[in-house]
């Protein structure tokens, strides 16, 4: 196939799927994965394409804009509701600690507990202190430092120091978008650096994103795949996108 072949499969193919890895455009052409990314280049220049970090989107994508916690609430809660109740399965005896970061899917699993719960859990969200304050059996540690209005997180540098003097059995993390070339990633560079700590300061990497974070990036990469031991998502996941991150040692649940 000449390469003014290729690139124009390479435009309907991106237009088709909404985002493709250089890796799946190299196993579909039969091409080297050079090649593919001078074909992107070529196709970016010409306007009819938008590289990103690892492959392509369709020009004129742009990264969506952080949605607040309350939107974000009301999207897909079937979903995640059921990443929530199979996230239960990697809780800790008792005894045990979890780390619970901000977000509605962290704040789902948070509202699943069971009434017994015998962990210390600490978490920068306010929304998930308020639902753990209700467990009798639970010691609650709230994270200290800025809240972010936007998600009802506390980040900064006095919530980053407490975190380094953690050792924590689980951390469940929330993420806005994933990749298995860019990692997990958010759009607020503060909250990166809390996710970052909570994944470094965990045994247990245990992530939970509805399939519609999968395959898409955002501005500040906060884990990488390899980081990562297990992704819950939903059973709309792309196949494909799922398949890449088991490539990266990922246990992938599709709840």
């Amino acid at each position: 196939m000449y390469a003014e072949e290729r690139q124009l499969a390479i435009t309907t193919e991106v237009s088709q799927r909404a985002r493709v890895s250089v890796a799946q455009l190299a196993r579909r052409f039969d091409v080297t994965t050079e090649t593919i990314r001078r074909d992107l280049a070529a196709l970016d220049r010409a306007g009819t394409i938008r590289r990103v970090h690892g492959g392509a989107v369709p020009a004129g994508t742009f990264p969506r804009p952080e949605e607040a916690l309350g939107t974000r609430l009301e999207t897909m809660t079937a979903q995640k509701e059921h990443i929530a109740r199979a996230a239960l399965t990697y809780l800790p005896p008792a005894g045990g600690s979890i780390l619970l970061d901000a977000g509605s899917t962290t704040g789902a699993l948070a509202a699943m507990l069971p009434r017994d719960l015998a962990l210390s859990v600490i978490t920068n969200s306010l929304p998930i202190a308020t639902t753990i304050a209700g467990l009798p059996d639970a010691a609650l540690h709230l994270l200290g430092g800025r809240v972010r209005g936007l998600t009802r997180a506390a980040v900064g540098p006095v919530a980053l120091q407490s975190i380094d003097a953690l050792l924590t059995d689980v951390v469940f993390l929330g993420t806005n978008a994933v990749t298995a070339d860019h990692g997990l990633s958010t759009p607020d560079p503060e909250e990166a650096a809390i996710k970052r700590a909570m994944v470094t300061h965990a045994g247990l990497v245990v992530a939970l994103a509805d399939s519609g974070k999968l395959g898409h990036d955002a501005l500040v990469r906060f884990a990488e795949a390899t980081e990562i031991d297990v992704l819950i998502t939903d059973t709309g996941a792309d196949p494909e996108e799922a398949e890449s991150l088991r490539a990266q040692g990922i246990e992938v649940v599709m709840a």
